[in-house]
């Protein structure tokens, strides 16, 4: 049964879990998959609902359904953003053109429709299934209805993916039976990106990473392949120019940063850039008050602030503040 995680890099705890759980054949109505983005959470719980739907050995047309969400009694869901008065969920935000400068939420109206889902009867799996992705990201009153959901599962299993459980209600996380993830080490990080294959291979394929990258995608490798594409992405004159703010301050200067930046860039791809250049300078500088003026920036940015206006303000002020600090 072993063959079911065989994928699954690393993750040994997480693992020793979920298989003793099928060997058993002992499934607890809700599992908490805890632990940091792109460790093999996603990986692990498809593994898991091949083993509950199919058995033991699992079966390849099922793989293949389970991962497309092309499965009768399988409901995965994702945080959406309201975009024109309807749900878009996140994997499908940028085709979109949804303006992704605030953070995605899993809503109350998805919570609802987990419960009908979980009510109704099986098609082919002993159970209806429900996979909850980023459920940290819950508003209240969604976190509130789960819990009821989870005071009453029914037949149905419920898993929910977290990277931040201490997040979610006590409530909530008493009633999972948890499953830990860790971050990789640096040798198991190698190992995933060499078994990715297409265009992830490509990208596996690059230079070497920049020391900022390695240390934002701190030892997961999706979070370091989503950077490496947040990075690609940029024009690279932008991340340049930030670098090289002058010690002179010109106003003008940074007036055409900010001027550019909010032109060329979407609120998500800013506040990845953002968060970028505070790593940068404080590696270089390690000054605590551009590390607060910037996260005042992205506050600003967060909060639907005019985005030009929001880089000028702050531009012209660590201007000052970066020329001084380099005489």
């Amino acid at each position: 049964m072993s063959e079911l995680f065989a994928d699954l890099v690393g993750q040994r705890p997480a693992r020793a879990l979920l298989l003793a759980a099928l060997e058993a054949r002992r499934i607890s109505p809700a599992y908490l998959f805890a632990g940091p983005e792109g460790v093999g959470r996603r990986l692990a719980a498809l593994r898991f609902l091949e083993g509950v739907m199919a058995g033991p050995q699992g079966a390849p047309s099922l793989r293949r359904r389970v991962a497309e969400g092309n499965h009768p009694d399988l409901l995965w869901v994702e945080p959406s953003y309201l975009h024109r008065g309807e749900l878009v969920p996140l994997s499908r935000a940028e085709e979109e053109g949804v303006n992704r400068r605030s953070p995605p939420q899993l809503r109350l109206e998805q919570i609802r429709q987990v419960s009908r889902f979980l009510a109704r009867r099986p098609v082919e799996a002993p159970g209806c299934v429900v996979v909850l992705e980023q459920v940290e990201a819950m508003a209240e009153a969604a976190a509130n209805a789960l819990l009821k959901t989870l005071e009453e599962p029914g037949e149905g299993l419920l898993l929910l993916i977290t990277a931040a459980p201490e997040q979610l209600l006590s409530t909530i996380r008493s009633r999972c039976q948890l499953i830990p993830f860790r971050r990789l080490a640096p040798e198991e990080v190698a190992r995933v990106l060499e078994r990715l294959s297409g265009s992830a291979a490509t990208e596996a394929a690059l230079p070497a990473d920049s020391p900022e990258l390695l240390e934002l995608a701190a030892g997961s490798p999706g979070a370091l392949l989503h950077h490496r594409r947040q990075w690609q992405a940029l024009p690279p004159e932008l991340s340049g120019r930030l670098q090289d703010l002058p010690a002179s301050a010109d106003p003008l200067v940074a007036l055409a940063l900010a001027r550019d930046l909010s032109e060329a860039l979407d609120g998500e791809q800013q506040l990845w850039l953002l968060g970028w250049w505070q790593l940068w300078l404080w590696r270089r500088q390690a000054n605590p008050a551009t590390l607060l003026r910037l996260e005042r920036l992205r506050r600003q940015l967060r909060a639907y602030v005019q985005p030009r206006l929001a880089w000028e303000v702050a531009l012209l002020e660590l201007g000052t503040g970066l020329g001084s600090s380099r005489q």
